[in-house]
């Protein structure tokens, strides 16, 4: 997808790089942050179409970022990412507004359609 901007958020520095440049790899534009508050920061300075946000970090983990995210940009999509799958905190994520809910390890083809679905939502829903 032509101009895809991602912001990938995870506490895990080597994670974060990976994804990264996998992403930029496949020509999508994309940023890393490695905790919730630097990834607010980022959002309020730049545009993204899509932010992919770890559930559990130190700090301000993903049900928090969308929280924040969600009150300030209401279209922008966020996708929950967790390496300790919880049906509580995926259901907290969905009420909140997250796009959607992906398990640990990462299956990049997969998280790449979900991306491209994400985006679209947020085409149709403006910021």
């Amino acid at each position: 997808m032509s101009g895809l901007r991602v912001l990938f958020v995870d506490d895990e520095e080597e994670l974060v790089s990976a994804v990264v440049e996998r992403l930029q790899l496949r020509g999508i534009e994309a940023r890393g942050a490695t905790a919730g508050a630097d990834a607010l920061r980022i959002v309020e300075r730049e545009s993204f179409d899509v932010v992919v946000a770890d559930v559990k970090m130190p700090g301000l983990g993903g049900l928090e970022v969308v929280r924040h995210i969600k009150a300030l940009h209401p279209g922008l999509q966020v996708i929950l990412l967790s390496g300790h799958g919880s049906q509580t905190d995926a259901k907290e994520g969905r009420r909140l507004g997250a796009f959607d809910y992906v398990e640990k390890p990462i299956d990049i083809e997969i998280l790449i359609d979900i991306l491209r679905n994400a985006a679209a939502a947020t085409e149709q829903g403006g910021r």
